[in-house]
């Protein structure tokens, strides 16, 4: 329950009028569920009954039981599809391969039912319809009963050691391991069973540690027992719920019951993952860059003079984003002429700059006949309905509204045409929210009526099963719509909802937090469990949203976010500046000092995009990453791991100057190269602040920008360079920065020469042409700095010395 104070604050927010008017909203929906009511089910529990058969199938098996039917179907050695009740792949939202070559599958008898074994998985059907899941070497991985119908929903549980761990299930305010009620390192189970709902929600305002459900539920979670781990993905829409306690209790209100697993190392399991649920896009390379937004750009003299501000004091700006300040009366897809007339103009300037406009898009259409866009939709019939065949309204910004369904596939392309004028204003990406969908409401759910009709692919349903997926569905309509009017520029839209396989579509980010430090403290954890569902890009609004950051939060807020896909800093409407002058100068220049780390550090960045295109491995990792059989690495909150080669320990701890540190095994260096650690035990390293640590790991070579051209740091891989065994390596993934054309692919690597020295190999793929005369190779901890090069050099290589010291 909301305080008086944050009740008076929301309705501020939103405006007294739409208070009223969420008033009438919440008694209309609630007239509307009593109008169409959904017939009461048989609530029964029905179990499958006992197994009665079983028959071979391609690549799999059908089992029958004496209430049930499953189908069980290896997608591949390491992936597994079982689908109760004649519950098949497709329909669904999330897949995007259902085509998969023939695994030879083996069905046999066994003790107690039977055995379908693949190259690397087997699972074991009991004759009480317990499915286990064993490794090759017949190690248990997962253990679950079968599922219970309830009228038109179900139930199912699996059991977990009390060592196990469980990450995942979309963006939650809560610890990197799910059975975890609050932020610690201890060990173990919790003591408490925690539950988490799969029902997309605003939490309204602003939300902190705990707060549940948020803005994008995800029914997949990654598991990690002894050293085996396994990836559960149950494919379904419907409203949900797990419950982790001393067994993982999974219910949903309706529904396929259809379960993927996957099980391996985490880089493997991702692979297969998104290989299922398809990769994310190499986005435009300007999308890294520091991106600054504010709610409360009146016009767009104050937008300039904000640019205006980054310029004059040198600070690489790379995005800025327009709220709902610049539309005409909130309406979504429009600008205001008499307010931001000259957006084009204004866009050319940002690009003269190297930077870009963004704009905000909410799904929410104004009723009103003389706005081009509901006139239009209406004619269309784009719009939600309700049973009765009317148009169904709700509240948002711009007042009563109604909303495009973006579950038709002619809705979406109507909606992607509708891009066409926000191009030619100069926006270049779009930020999409309120897609949750959420509509202001005083009282209960603040989204549809259930009873709201979809087109659902031309299934037709009602939004029980269209609610999760509405996000989702709209970010395909942008960048579908973008593909086809700009086929030459990759399409950025970052939204704030979401399910599995938006990231074929979009980026996220974390939503309205609050303004705590306990809220900078959830962010790594958040970031890292959405990283493991597939979604790789995503960051906070840096300062927290409903608040005002004191200059050192906003400076620690700030280097955290400086480490994540999604850099940007945004602010309610009515709160003090947070450009990054507004902290006075010291937080000034501990900021500037993130920016120019940042612009240092693109080509890895860029790099390790389009490794997540090729292969879905995430951007932001956890510790464990590598290391699954680490247990000390396994509940880590505030550390990550940025690709393979940088560590990231940021501080979200008010008034630390230090900070303690769990390194993965192997050589950890600080980025400058001066010192060098070990992974073991927990060690404490300094961190005034205005630095934040990072290590990079010993072995790796990382490209960064130096002065416009590109310079190879390379870390010693051990701490004895003179007994030189290990190499260093590193990759850099070169192109235009945008579209489709031309690229190349270098490889690096440096290894001992006898006698002494070491030698640096260097070949590379693709088309795209060398951007510079010459490379620079930087030595961080080589005990001998001499270097010779060896393969193809298509340009000439200077070796530098940043430090003989050795670890």
């Amino acid at each position: 329950m909301k305080s008086l104070r944050e009740q008076l604050r929301s309705a501020r927010l939103i405006s007294f009028a739409n208070v009223a008017r969420s008033i009438g909203y919440s008694r209309r929906r609630d007239a509307i569920d009593a109008r169409f009511p959904f017939p009461a089910a048989d609530a029964t529990p029905r179990p499958a009954g006992a197994l009665e058969s079983a028959e071979p199938a391609p690549g799999g098996a059908r089992f029958r039981f004496a209430a049930a039917e499953l189908e069980v179907r290896f997608l591949a050695p390491d992936l597994l599809f079982a689908g109760w009740n004649g519950a098949g792949m497709l329909p669904s939202f999330a897949v995007a391969q259902s085509e998969w070559p023939l695994v030879d599958a083996e069905l046999t008898r066994s003790d107690d039912g039977w055995s379908l074994k693949s190259g690397e998985l087997e699972l074991r059907v009991s004759a009480a319809g317990i499915l286990r899941y064993f490794t090759a070497s017949g190690r248990l991985l997962r253990e679950e009963q079968p599922p219970v119908r309830k009228g038109e929903g179900w139930t199912q549980s699996s059991s977990l050691t009390a060592e196990e761990h469980i990450y995942g299930l979309g963006t939650r305010a809560a610890p990197l391991d799910r059975r975890r009620p609050g932020f610690d390192r201890q060990e173990g189970a919790a003591g408490s069973p925690v539950t988490y709902r799969f029902w997309n929600r605003d939490p309204g305002g602003a939300y902190g540690p705990g707060a549940d459900p948020l803005y994008i539920c995800m029914p997949v979670y990654l598991s990690l027992r002894d050293t085996e781990c396994v990836l559960v993905f149950h494919d379904t829409t419907f409203d949900g719920s797990l419950t982790l306690g001393s067994d993982a209790a999974v219910s949903f209100t309706g529904g396929p019951c259809r379960t993927y697993v996957a099980a391996g190392t985490p880089a493997s399991i991702l692979n297969r993952f998104t290989e299922l649920t398809g990769r994310p896009p190499l986005p435009p390379r300007w999308a890294f860059g520091y991106q600054h937004s504010r709610w409360g750009f009146d016009t767009l003299a104050e937008a300039r003079r904000v640019f205006l501000g980054f310029q004059e004091r040198g600070l690489p700006l790379g995005v800025l984003h327009l709220d709902i300040d610049h539309m005409r009366g909130f309406r979504t897809l429009t600008s205001d002429a008499s307010t931001f007339g000259g957006l084009a103009d204004f866009s050319a300037e940002l690009h003269a700059a190297g930077a870009r406009l963004v704009a905000i898009v909410d799904p929410g259409v104004k009723i009103d006949a003389s706005f081009p866009l509901y006139a239009e939709g209406k004619k269309e019939g784009t719009f939600c309905s309700l049973p009765d065949g009317s148009t169904f309204r709700g509240v948002v910004w711009p007042g009563h509204s109604v909303f495009t369904d973006y579950t038709s596939p002619a809705a979406r392309a109507w909606w992607g045409r509708q891009y066409e004028g926000e191009l030619s204003r100069g926006f270049d990406g779009f930020w999409h929210d309120m897609n949750e969908p959420a509509s202001f409401s005083a009282w209960g759910s603040p989204t549809f009526p259930l009873c709201v009709r979809h087109d659902l692919e031309g299934r037709g349903g009602d939004h029980r099963e269209a609610h999760n997926v509405y996000g989702m569905l709209m970010n395909r309509a942008g960048y579908e719509g973008l593909r086809g009017l700009r086929p030459r520029m990759r399409p950025f839209i970052v939204s704030r909802s979401g399910w599995v396989g938006m990231q074929r579509w979009s980026w996220s980010w974390t939503g309205d937090t609050d303004t705590t430090w306990g809220a900078l403290a959830m962010t790594p954890a958040s970031a890292m469990g959405l990283s493991l569902c597939g979604m790789p890009y995503t960051g906070p609004d840096i300062g927290g949203f409903a608040g005002s950051p004191s200059p050192e939060l906003f400076v620690r807020w700030f280097q955290l976010g400086s480490f994540l896909p999604f850099f940007r800093a945004h602010r309610a409407v009515g709160l003090p500046d947070r450009e990054p002058w507004s902290f006075g100068e010291e937080a000034l220049s501990a900021v500037r000092a993130c920016m120019e780390a940042r612009v240092r550090l693109l080509p890895y960045w860029y790099t390790l995009a389009w490794q997540a295109s090729m292969s879905g491995q995430p951007l932001v990792r956890p510790l464990f990453w590598s290391e699954p059989e680490r247990r000390d690495l396994r509940s880590i909150d505030d550390e990550f791991l940025l690709g393979s080669d940088l560590l990231v320990a940021p501080v979200v701890t008010e008034g630390a100057v230090a900070r303690s540190v769990v390194l993965p095994s192997g050589v950890w260096r600080s980025l400058t190269g001066d010192s060098a650690l070990r992974g073991s035990a927990a060690v404490e390293v300094p961190a005034p602040l205005a630095a934040v640590p990072v290590f990079a790991r010993g072995g790796s070579i990382i490209p960064m920008q130096e002065a416009g051209a590109i310079v190879l740091h390379a870390y010693a891989p051990d701490g004895d360079a003179a007994s030189g065994v290990a190499a260093s390596d590193g990759v850099l993934y070169t192109d235009d920065g945008d579209g489709f054309g031309a690229h190349r692919v270098d490889h690096f690597r440096i290894t001992p020469a006898r006698p002494g020295g070491h030698e640096l190999t260097w070949w590379s793929e693709g088309d795209f042409p060398w951007p510079q005369n010459e490379l620079t190779v930087v030595l961080h901890g080589f005990a001998d700095a001499r270097v010779t090069v060896a393969g193809r050099a298509p340009a000439r290589v200077t070796i530098q010395v940043a430090s003989r010291a050795v670890g």
